[in-house]
């Protein structure tokens, strides 16, 4: 039976990466990966048109996209740490080289693209090392806790209790704005000291301001005890699990998403909205991805014709790093100043039809390379990096 279950549950969790490496490389097109930019020219209908594109894959995907990411990153933490427990061997220190590792990957990203994601993910990994022992119960408080974003509810209470508090300038503007100047003008070397400078102080400052670094703490504890509950298995009760989780998302999005803006609006203060409603708006997004992740894998195991549509994805999906670092190097050349500069010429509407021709790339390279390798090229080397000997 083990042997039965274990070959689709590795299916849906590699087609589901799949679909978030897509989203991924969806909306970083239409950012044109950080350089935001609407060309004038443009004809009104085509305006119109890259509105409706960007308002509707904002809407699905934005935020959703990387909540998805986070909770598999989990996921893949307790697959490991379940099998070196097998062998009656403890994951957490080769866990914390692993992340290392995943910094240096995040480095060479960086160099390409400011809006990195693996270095953080690095970072705010070493949060599972020292709740990998604890019990279910209280690793799901501590990832409740973590999403309900203590620290934007402490920073409301404390807004409230002085009136005269008003928020200053969101730092992350700032930087956003000055690495703008160095994505559009600058020469490759001119990019690569911005990446790690004032784009990087952008990134962060603006992971925190969102909340997304305690999201994605609380995400990646989510997702090691859907690992440790076997929820991604086929079986009745993670189908049940799953259904149960999509109507009750759906219910709680909904609610949210129609007096969210009640909410903000009978505020008086400035202060209180700003600080409200990225709160409301983390709620939002970890909501909606519940709604994505669990219709997913509710088609996945329940439409046969959606199962084989969605496995071509998972090529995509066993290949992660590799294409996430590969559309880095790709999208900021054809974006970016130093390369093809298309950010100038291309709205959303073009930019999707870019982005629809780089996951069709991507996915005929890695139909090609998984015909004889096991695992993506930065994937046998993070792999074989894992595992080095050091005695």
């Amino acid at each position: 039976m083990e042997t039965s279950l274990a070959k689709p549950r590795v299916e849906v969790v590699d087609a589901l990466r799949g679909l978030v490496i897509m989203a991924i490389l969806l909306l970083h097109n239409l950012e044109h990966f950080d350089l935001y930019f609407f060309p004038e020219w443009l004809p009104d209908w085509l305006k119109t048109l890259d509105g409706a594109v960007w308002s509707t894959l904002f809407f699905v995907f934005a935020g959703k996209s990387y909540a998805i990411f986070a909770l598999l990153f989990g996921f893949t933490f307790h697959i490991q740490s379940s099998n070196q427990a097998k062998k009656g061997k403890d994951f957490r220190g080769r866990f914390a080289w692993r992340l290392l590792l995943l910094l240096g990957f995040g480095a060479v990203n960086s160099i390409f693209f400011q809006g990195d994601i693996l270095a953080i993910y690095a970072v705010i990994g070493l949060v599972l090392i020292p709740v990998a022992r604890l019990k279910d119960s209280w690793v799901f408080v501590i990832a409740v806790i973590l999403l309900l974003q203590p620290q934007s509810w402490g920073h409301y209470v404390y807004a409230l209790q002085h009136p005269a508090y008003e928020l200053g300038p969101n730092a992350c503007d700032k930087y956003f704005g000055l690495a703008a100047e160095n994505l559009s003008n600058g020469s490759f070397l001119d990019v690569v000291k911005s990446n790690f400078t004032v784009g990087k102080m952008a990134v962060v400052s603006w992971s925190w301001v969102v909340g997304r670094v305690y999201q994605t703490a609380g995400l990646f504890m989510l997702g090691m005890l859907i690992g440790r509950r076997s929820l991604f298995v086929y079986s009745e009760s993670s189908i049940k699990f799953w259904k149960y989780a999509l109507g009750i998302s759906i219910a709680a999005f909904c609610l949210l998403f129609f007096t969210k803006p009640l909410v903000i609006d009978s505020l008086s203060r400035p202060s209180l909205k700003g600080i409200l409603e990225p709160i409301l708006t983390s709620y939002s997004n970890f909501l909606f991805m519940v709604v994505l992740a669990s219709t997913f894998i509710c088609g996945y195991y329940l439409l046969s014709a959606f199962q084989r549509m969605a496995k071509g994805l998972s090529f995509i999906g066993r290949m992660t790093l590799t294409n996430y670092v590969l559309q880095s190097i790709l999208g900021t050349f054809i974006y970016y100043g130093y390369g093809l500069s298309l950010y100038k010429y291309t709205g959303a509407t073009m930019s999707l039809c870019i982005a629809i021709a780089l996951i069709a790339l991507q996915m005929l390279f890695c139909r090609w390379w998984l015909k004889s390798h096991k695992q993506g090229p930065l994937e046998a080397l993070w792999h074989k990096a894992t595992w080095i000997n050091f005695r």
